[in-house]
């Protein structure tokens, strides 16, 4: 029988443009967060696995996620439950030097509904990772953020970052569908 969990990935406060004080607004953090609010409610009354991961960086002159910061905490709208593991990494992969691999394998699971930002960092590096260990993997494009970048004196919008980041991982590693598409796997 397959075991799905519920992986949320850095909702932290510095990526919130809501936050007083955020360090790293992303783009459309606020709804990405209340599309994994809805996921996060349906797999709380389906008593199934729910993950949360947050990044802290390791020193102070980080640009954002300062050690034991206030907008390096989760976002109050996806407050874990103490019942809910916590991951707490230092790099993009959530996976590297971290405990994560033996918390999903310890909890039977072995499909994934990934949400969160960015998603052409975190989102992108967890998914890959995910499915490089046989997870099969699900991410909600609507409940992922990301930001606009800057390469070799083009600015790329937020939007196209995250529809190209998207399209790349629907193309070749997992499926990449809308919050209320993936609510459907939840049993």
């Amino acid at each position: 029988m397959s075991t799905i969990a519920l992986l949320l990935i850095d909702f932290q406060n510095d990526y919130f443009s809501s936050y007083n004080g955020a360090k790293w607004a992303l783009s459309g953090t606020e709804t990405a967060s209340l599309n994994a609010a809805t996921l996060l409610t349906k797999f709380r009354q389906k008593k199934l696995p729910v993950i949360h991961v947050r990044h802290e960086f390791p020193s102070d002159d980080a640009p954002f996620f300062l050690p034991e910061s206030k907008g390096a905490q989760i976002h109050n709208s996806l407050t874990p439950l103490e019942s809910e593991p916590v991951i707490l990494k230092h790099q993009i992969n959530s996976f590297k030097d971290t405990d994560l691999q033996k918390i999903i394998n310890d909890l039977n699971v072995d499909k994934l509904i990934i949400v969160g930002a960015m998603s052409h960092m975190c989102i992108d590096a967890v998914t890959r990772a995910a499915v490089d260990f046989g997870y099969e993997c699900h991410v909600a494009h609507d409940a992922c953020a990301t930001l606009d970048l800057e390469f070799n004196g083009v600015i790329v919008p937020a939007t196209q970052v995250h529809h190209a980041f998207m399209a790349a991982l629907n193309f070749g590693y997992c499926n990449v569908d809308s919050t209320d598409k993936l609510l459907t796997l939840v049993n």
